[in-house]
């Protein structure tokens, strides 16, 4: 488990995996000054 971010840290580079495959890079694709990241787990 990482560290705790606070307001104002910078979100760490993280690949996620994507639903119907492949892969997607946070750092390379949320260029804005601000971004919302919502990770959703699924099912139990």
């Amino acid at each position: 488990m990482g560290e705790k971010l606070d307001a104002g840290d910078i979100f760490p580079d993280l690949e996620v995996n994507v639903v119907g495959g492949g892969t997607f890079n946070l750092k390379d694709n949320l260029d804005a000054r601000y971004n919302i990241v919502l990770l959703y787990r699924g099912h139990w």
